[in-house]
């Protein structure tokens, strides 16, 4: 998918430090700091323009959330939606890559993973820029707590069903939810599931983090 390039994209984000986390010299570790309350931290990988992320901080006062995006045009959107939200102390946006997460975070700092609607990369030779491939999977195991899941939905069948092969290679555990306090919908989700698009989910642990 083409993106849409936003004129001066970088400049407003960049005015926005409460919001989005421009400096993370010193945070690895230590990301409850830039929250007002000491809270789980869940993160969501692509977030797109943020609706998924913006609910659940609504939703969910007492937990704490970081967006993630690495494209300035899209992190311009999310950010606008949170300007236009009511006050939301425990949301922060940080744009980076999640090959980078464990750069960013300590082991065990953070409780849960959205992976919503992720870029399918269909082509073979480009499985391992998939947010399930086995090498994204490491990352996250670093990063998340003992009790942390794997939140995961798409409507691409087949990123779907590589996902499921994927995780269970890696030896992780998958949970039936009856609750699915996370659903909020997403705007793809929206727009999907209005045509009657079938929408796949899961929940996910690794071994011994149950």
């Amino acid at each position: 998918m083409r993106l849409r390039k936003v004129k001066d994209a970088t400049e407003i984000i960049e005015s926005h430090p409460h919001i989005v986390i421009l400096d993370k010299e010193g945070l690895k570790g230590n990301w409850q700091s830039v929250f007002k309350s000491e809270q789980p931290i869940y993160i969501e990988v692509g977030m797109g323009k943020g609706q998924f992320i913006i609910g659940m901080a609504k939703k969910h006062p007492h937990l704490n959330f970081i967006g993630i995006e690495k494209f300035d045009s899209v992190m311009v959107r999310a950010l606008e939606k949170v300007l236009e939200a009511e006050s939301l102390p425990n949301l922060k946006l940080l744009k980076i890559d999640a090959a980078q997460l464990d750069s960013i975070f300590a082991a065990d700092e953070v409780a849960g993973i959205y992976l919503n609607f992720s870029d399918p990369w269909p082509k073979p030779r480009h499985a391992k820029r998939r947010l399930t491939h086995e090498n994204f999977l490491k990352i996250y195991e670093r990063i998340m707590d003992n009790n942390g899941k794997i939140c995961f939905k798409t409507d691409n069948r087949p990123l779907f069903e590589y996902s499921l092969v994927s995780l269970s290679a890696y030896g992780m555990q998958f949970h039936q939810s009856e609750d699915l306090d996370w659903n909020v919908m997403t705007e793809y989700e929206q727009k999907f599931s209005s045509k009657g698009q079938l929408i796949y989910r899961f929940e996910a642990t690794f071994q011994g983090k149950e």
